[in-house]
C-alpha cells in the first residue's frame, strides 16, 4: 500500500496528533467515521458493537480528548445533545430536520453574506462561523 494511503488511516491520524493510539480511541474514531452527527451514547453503542465493552465515561473521556485534538468535531444544535463528526478541517455548516432530527452537511452558505460577517468583531481573528439550519424533511413534511 502506498504510504499516501497510511497516512489516513485513524492510527495514523491519532499519532500525527500526538495522540496515544488505544483500540478505544481506534474503534471511537471508526464509529464517529461511520455515522457523521452521532451522539455519545450512539458512538458508544457502536464501539461495543466493535471492541466489546466500554464505559460511557471512556467514552466521553475519549471524544473529549480527539475533539481537542482536532481529529474529530463536536457541533451541539439548540435542544439536541452534542453530536459528532470526522468532517474537520473545512467552516461546514449543518442542515437539521426539526422532525425526525437528521442532520446533514452543508457546504459554506452562498449568496449574500452579512449573516456571516460580524458587523463588530470585538478584535478577535475569527477563524470560523457556526450556522445551522433548521426545518423539515421531505418525509416529515407529509406527516
Amino acid at each position: 500500500m502506498p504510504a499516501t494511503a497510511d497516512a489516513d488511516t485513524p492510527e495514523a491520524r491519532l499519532r500525527a496528533h500526538g495522540v496515544q493510539v488505544t483500540a478505544q480511541r481506534l474503534a471511537i474514531m471508526r464509529a464517529v467515521g461511520s455515522s457523521p452527527h452521532a451522539t455519545a451514547d450512539d458512538v458508544a453503542e457502536e464501539v461495543r458493537t466493535l471492541i466489546g465493552s466500554i464505559s460511557r465515561q471512556a467514552v466521553y473521556d475519549s471524544l473529549g480528548v480527539l475533539v481537542d485534538k482536532g481529529l474529530i468535531r463536536r457541533i451541539q444544535p439548540a435542544g439536541s445533545a452534542a453530536r459528532y463528526e470526522d468532517r474537520v478541517g473545512d467552516n461546514h455548516h449543518h442542515l437539521i430536520c426539526r422532525g425526525c432530527g437528521k442532520t446533514f452537511d452543508i457546504d459554506c452558505a452562498v449568496g449574500e453574506v452579512p449573516c456571516l460577517t460580524a458587523d463588530d468583531d470585538h478584535g478577535f481573528a475569527i477563524d470560523e462561523a457556526e450556522v445551522i439550519y433548521w426545518g423539515h424533511c421531505p418525509s416529515c413534511r407529509h406527516h
